[in-house]
């Protein structure tokens, strides 16, 4: 009998597919051997990763190919999750976790002699996303696999996800971010699905045979779609769903022609000129040529995928007028929203059907997601570019648009205000088509993502259509995946939480609420502790390790990550950083525990601002780090690269997350979630997912300051002059005094000129106006941590009360609320919307 063969249950088995640590170690050394072409001589790191990473994969695949016949079998309706990012980070450790091998896998490695650390470093952060937005979706993918719902993901397979981060001289520049650069082990090609996509071109409207009006879209600019595939586990319950992403390749790779000719470029200029829509994550749309691209990403990844959708649909039905009965379409954003056309284009000149039929299938197959609460940040396209790209899609906008109008103008007759405001075409100097309106008109459900974030789409962003379609909003607050947020990343506080109260928490996360009685028991206070100073060590040797930079692990660590943006208020955090730093030259001993104030966080290549908030940080950092008054009682850390597997390592370390948006302008967020759940406390103002928190943990076990979204609105009326705030505040004026003086930028006068004006003139997110309550409450911070029994405490309380902040709460309510398919129960569903309602009353 072969060695790697042995006989179980009175059959054959091969032993490279079990999921013994015996049958991994075996599979582990034949793909290394017969996928890799390596040995243990030839084989670097990187090989033994793949090696170990295949044969994880090929536990996957029979799983995978089960769950999509079952899905054919029982013809069941499918979810398709459209967002144009995906942030799925490494996915070996997820893989692993999910499909049940965890401890068989390390263990394996380990008698094979390999560094788990090692190992898992060696994979590419799939970085297909710039934050929250990107982050959420993959999550939501993580919980339609572990809920079991029949679900696939659709996005682009970028060649460059977002830029690498590097800081030079404290200013951030970009370089590329090549994940795919030595192979991505999880995916699979799929050229028997390649769509083709059609740009430019003109129409020709005609009469058929049966005297119907009809229109052909010619002498267009074609694209292929071609379909890569990566397997979504769920948690242990066999489920393998999908994530399908679009790579473009020309329809035309080589022209021979031009090559014989001698002209090389253009020989190639058509492979050149498509393979640049799939090639970078947000291209620089402040030029014309980054507009462009952008739009044709959009059109590109939703028309494959609708092409695709209909394509799997037709597989086991045949009148599409069932369509919204088998198919449910959510789209993350405004970015997909082009689909609602293309799905109505497809219907009415491939289908053949009239319009209301049309109509009424687009209507029940979407469903739309609104991230922002500004509308600055919504999305509009230049009518010009548009026609010139989507001709054909223009005319489908512009009926829309007029049937919509009129029904409008029927309920509200002599309201023509209304009528411009409502406009899918924007009537206001330059015409602009306005995608969330669109994504408003084509579904039939509109959600936000926190209780309060939803109540402003219906009393100030949407207010028009929530006044036309009350019945269409909901709110579905978001959530995170406990798999990856925990139970992976922080696997000593996972171990201590299941030691106690059983694993069952991983699958439900309300059960995390049988910690609460533990929190007043002094050992595993203690334990508590000793695990949250093991992850502040660790995290203090990575630091040390990338910034030479030496930390106090018994510091308190006070944490901002999230993308660098002015509404996300890093500047006040940074102006708190040089509160406290003055304060401790003046009085050494002043009784406060030492502080390291760790940033972290990417800013858009074309936002000047938000790269200077960067270096001034970073500024802010290289004087107070290399103070020696100082010692170790103050550290500011500005950690590069901000993406998923850094914050894996920062979410369990920290002690207070800092939430401190103005209120009203954070959505949601999700990284407060993921500090909850990791026992920070969060120190946050009156806005997204933080209220859901406070009502969640109570006034005790967190810190709230600022205005509500009340109060900053009348502020605003009245007409917000920062100055006057400034003038109140002593301790600001003198903050703001070492910035004129240039004690941050001494080798460059004036540099921080900008933020200066920006805070003493403009101040569009009133950082003066919180910046006296927000050191108020951090004082009561610094209170409270010199209390380690107190502080304990409250960290397990907010542990054990972040089970409502579960991703898979949030995807069994869009299924029952939206997609209307089968889920299993959660507990703390239906709860989300009641929750909410009572923390915005209160």
């Amino acid at each position: 009998m072969p060695a790697h063969k042995k006989q179980h249950n009175n059959k054959w088995v091969t032993v490279h597919r079990e999921m013994s640590k015996e049958g991994i170690k075996v599979s582990f050394q034949e793909t290394r051997q017969y996928f890799m072409a390596k040995d243990q001589h030839s084989a670097t790191n990187h090989d033994n990763f793949m090696s170990i990473a295949v044969s994880i994969r090929d536990r996957l695949v029979e799983r995978w190919i089960l769950t999509q016949q079952r899905y054919h079998k029982e013809n069941a309706k499918r979810v398709y999750y459209l967002s144009l990012e995906f942030l799925i980070g490494r996915m070996l450790s997820n893989n692993v976790m999910n499909i049940g091998v965890w401890n068989e896998t390390w263990q394996a490695l380990e008698e094979m002699g390999f560094d788990l650390e090692e190992i898992r470093d060696q994979e590419s952060d799939a970085g297909l996303g710039n934050g929250g937005l990107g982050r959420l979706a993959a999550c939501f993918l993580d919980s339609m696999a572990s809920l079991g719902i029949p679900a696939y993901g659709y996005g682009i397979r970028y060649d460059y996800g977002i830029f690498n981060q590097k800081i030079i001289n404290g200013y951030q520049v970009e370089s590329p971010d090549e994940w795919l650069q030595l192979g991505n082990p999880w995916e699979f090609n799929r050229p028997e699905y390649t769509v083709k996509i059609r740009f430019g071109g003109y129409t020709r409207m005609y009469s058929d045979q049966q005297g119907r009006l009809r229109v052909e879209w010619l002498d267009t600019r074609d694209v292929l779609a071609e379909p890569y595939d990566m397997p979504v586990p769920g948690y242990k319950n066999d489920t393998v769903n999908t994530l399908r992403l679009w790579s473009a390749r020309s329809s035309e790779e080589f022209d021979f022609e031009y090559f014989n000719d001698g002209d090389y470029e253009r020989a190639v200029y058509d492979q050149v000129y498509s393979e640049n829509i799939s090639k970078v994550l947000y291209p620089n749309d402040m030029v014309v040529q980054g507009k462009e691209l952008r739009l044709k990403q959009e059109y590109f990844f939703t028309a494959a995928s609708i092409a695709d959708i209909v394509r799997r649909f037709k597989v086991d039905n045949s009148d599409i007028t069932l369509f919204p009965r088998k198919t449910a379409i959510q789209l993350n954003d405004t970015h997909p929203a082009l689909a609602i056309l293309e799905l109505l284009r497809i219907l009415i000149d491939d289908e053949l059907l009239d319009w209301d039929a049309a109509w009424d299938i687009v209507i029940n197959t979407f469903a739309y997601t609104n991230h922002t609460v500004m509308p600055e940040a919504l999305e509009e396209w230049p009518l010009p570019l548009f026609q010139a790209l989507l001709p054909r899609h223009l005319e489908l906008v512009y009926e829309i648009n007029h049937r919509f109008l009129r029904e409008v103008a029927n309920k509200f007759p002599f309201d023509t205000g209304r009528l411009a405001r409502m406009s899918i075409i924007s009537e206001y100097d330059a015409k602009y088509i306005r995608m969330a309106f669109l994504a408003v008109v084509g579904s039939h459900s509109v959600n936000g993502v926190s209780a309060l974030h939803s109540e402003l789409l219906k009393t100030e962003l949407f207010k028009d259509f929530y006044e036309l379609w009350p019945e269409k909003f909901t709110n579905k607050t978001n959530g995170i995946t406990p798999r990856r947020w925990l139970r992976k990343s922080n696997t000593a506080l996972s171990d201590l939480i299941t030691k106690n109260i059983g694993e069952h928490w991983v699958a439900n996360l309300e059960e995390l609420s049988l910690l609460l009685p533990y929190a007043d028991d002094p050992a595993f206070r203690q334990q508590w502790r000793q695990v949250k100073t093991q992850n502040k060590k660790n995290l203090a040797a990575y630091i040390h390790e990338q910034s030479g930079i030496s930390v106090n692990p018994e510091s308190l660590f006070d944490v901002q990550i999230k993308r660098i943006h002015e509404y996300k208020r890093q500047l006040l955090l940074a102006l708190y950083t040089i509160s406290q730093y003055v304060k401790f030259k003046e009085a050494p001993s002043n009784g406060m525990p030492p502080r390291t104030f760790l940033f972290s966080g990417k800013a858009a290549p074309g936002y000047a601002m938000a790269k200077l908030i960067i270096k001034f940080i970073t500024s802010i950092a290289d004087v107070i780090n290399n103070d020696r008054g100082i010692h170790d009682r103050l550290k500011v850390i500005f950690l590069p690269n901000y993406r998923v597997s850094l914050a894996e390592r920062l979410f369990p370390a920290s002690d207070l997350s800092e939430q401190i948006s103005l209120a009203g302008t954070e959505a949601s967020g999700t990284g407060c979630m993921k500090f909850m759940l990791n026992g920070a406390l969060t120190i946050g103002t009156q806005d997204g997912a933080n209220i859901e928190i406070r009502n969640e943990v109570g006034d005790d076990n967190l810190f709230v300051f600022g205005m509500t979204v009340q109060e900053v609105h009348q502020l605003r009326s009245r007409g917000y002059r920062p100055q006057e705030f400034i003038d109140r505040s002593p301790i600001l004026q003198r903050v703001l005094s070492l910035i004129e003086g240039d004690f941050f930028s001494q080798r460059d006068p004036g540099l921080f000129t900008p933020i200066l004006n920006s805070l003493r003139y403009l101040d569009t997110f009133m950082v003066c106006a919180d910046f006296d309550a927000y050191c108020q409450a951090q004082q009561l911070v610094a209170e409270d941590f010199l209390k380690p029994d107190l502080w304990t405490k409250k960290s397990i309380i907010n542990t054990a009360k972040s089970g409502r902040f579960s991703s898979d709460r949030t995807i069994a309510e869009y299924a029952r609320d939206i997609w209307d398919v089968p889920c299993p129960e959660i507990p703390g569903v239906g709860l989300s919307a009641k929750r909410g309602e009572e923390s915005l009353s209160e």
